[in-house]
């Protein structure tokens, strides 16, 4: 698959686990993207930490506003409704449980549910923001990341860069399929259609539990 498909493919399937009404933070990088491919029907309101709920799309060129931006700094709109706040407002919400979804991106997870997403020793890294309080604080955390990296393995039996958190990952949904993180190890709930199963497997450094009723990943 190219680039732009894979992200694509990502975003549509991570896009079928959110419901009507649910608040929803959204990493960087392709979790911007699963807004774009909603159900008929589903509504989400889009949290960013920095202070606003009811969170829109970009602006058109030409129309930003500089007093309304995202966590990450990019330009916002506000949707009908929203509201705005202090940042420790927005980390009450967060820490006090009441997001419902949260999807990030990954540099590493493992068998665990650990994740590793904000350093790479050896390199200048802006910190790790928000991103540890909305893994331990929302009710359920989605992965949407590709497999692998250059090739090599993000799906590891234990993460060898800093973790943000431990244990807080429920899903995992890359361009090969949907994985659950359960107390039993990985379980591969869905595969992409143009994927085996030992092709998965070799693309994953931990070990994947097969579930007996394995789907195809609805793409």
């Amino acid at each position: 698959m190219e680039k732009d498909q894979i992200k694509q493919v990502i975003a549509k399937r991570v896009a079928m686990e959110l419901k009507d009404g649910d608040v929803v933070n959204l990493g960087i990088g392709i979790p911007t993207l699963v807004p774009n491919y909603l159900k008929k029907g589903v509504e989400v309101i889009l949290q960013t930490e920095n202070g606003m709920l009811g969170m829109g799309p970009a602006p058109e060129e030409g129309k930003e506003n500089p007093e309304l931006t995202n966590a990450g700094g990019g330009y916002i709109t506000a949707l009908a409704g929203a509201s705005s706040f202090d940042s420790a407002t927005s980390f009450g919400i967060i820490r006090g449980g009441h997001v419902d979804v949260s999807i990030l991106g990954a540099l590493q997870v493992d068998e665990k549910g650990d994740l590793a997403n904000w350093m790479i020793p050896g390199k200048k890294t802006p910190g790790m923001g928000g991103a540890m309080d909305l893994l331990v604080g929302a009710k359920k955390v989605i992965l949407a990341m590709e497999h692998t990296a250059k090739g090599n393995p993000k799906i590891m039996k234990k993460c060898t860069l800093p973790l943000t958190a431990a244990g807080q990952v429920d899903m995992i949904i890359t361009e090969m399929g949907v994985i659950e993180v359960t107390p039993q190890g990985l379980v591969l709930k869905e595969i992409h259609p143009e994927f085996t199963v030992e092709q998965v497997k070799a693309a994953t450094e931990a070990a994947l539990i097969i579930a007996d009723d394995l789907k195809p990943m609805a793409v």
